[in-house]
């Protein structure tokens, strides 16, 4: 895939503009849209996991959508700790059925952006064809409450996390019937010396 492939946009958003970065495959089997960590901690769409998605999807087939919540980048608006990045992933998913096609719909999302991802899933109304989820906060944000999922979500989960508590994420998605749950050991939050087999992991998800 050339970099000429990518392509960025300013789209209108609830709380101002956002900021978006398209990655277009030539017959994309999917839309993969893709959440980032949170901005307090200086999360963006450049981030190394959102880049290792974009480009597990990418390579699956799927045109890839990653963008930033309101507050960060170019993007408008301020950081609301979840309910307005909802709204902000909400108006990605919508612009991207306007402009990129009817194709089966991939959320993914890391940390914080997993909650994110996981929460427009809930309120979208057929659950999308993937939902990947990397180290997702499940403490930050009331997590538990999207529970339990209509539809299947991949859960992949660094059991040397010291960012979001690898238990918290066990105790809470182990036994939930639709997730699969898949532990790398010795592995911390941002997958450092991993992200190659994070890749592997996510794209056996996607296949």
């Amino acid at each position: 895939m050339s970099a000429s492939a990518e392509q960025k946009f300013l789209i209108e958003g609830p709380a101002g503009p956002l900021e978006v970065v398209v990655t277009r495959a030539d017959n994309p089997n999917a839309v993969a849209i893709i959440c980032h960590p949170n901005p307090v901690q200086g999360g963006t769409l450049q981030n190394k996991v959102v880049h290792t998605l974009m480009r597990a999807a990418r390579d699956c087939g799927a045109t890839t959508v990653r963008f930033n919540f309101r507050g960060v980048g170019r993007s408008g608006g301020e950081h609301t700790g979840g309910p307005g990045e909802i709204d902000d992933c909400m108006a990605v998913i919508d612009w991207a059925r306007q402009q990129l096609g009817e194709a089966p719909l991939w959320l993914m999302g890391f940390s914080f952006g997993g909650y994110v991802a996981a929460a427009a899933a809930r309120q979208l109304r057929l659950w999308p064809a993937k939902l990947i989820l990397i180290a997702p906060s499940v403490e930050k944000q009331d997590f538990a409450e999207l529970l339990p999922f209509p539809g299947p979500a991949l859960v992949v989960q660094g059991e040397t996390d010291e960012v979001v508590a690898p238990g918290a994420v066990y105790q809470l998605l182990e036994n939930q019937p639709q997730v699969e749950l898949v532990r790398f050991a010795d592995t911390g939050h941002f997958f450092h010396g991993k992200l190659t087999e994070l890749k592997d992991a996510v794209q056996a998800g996607l296949g």
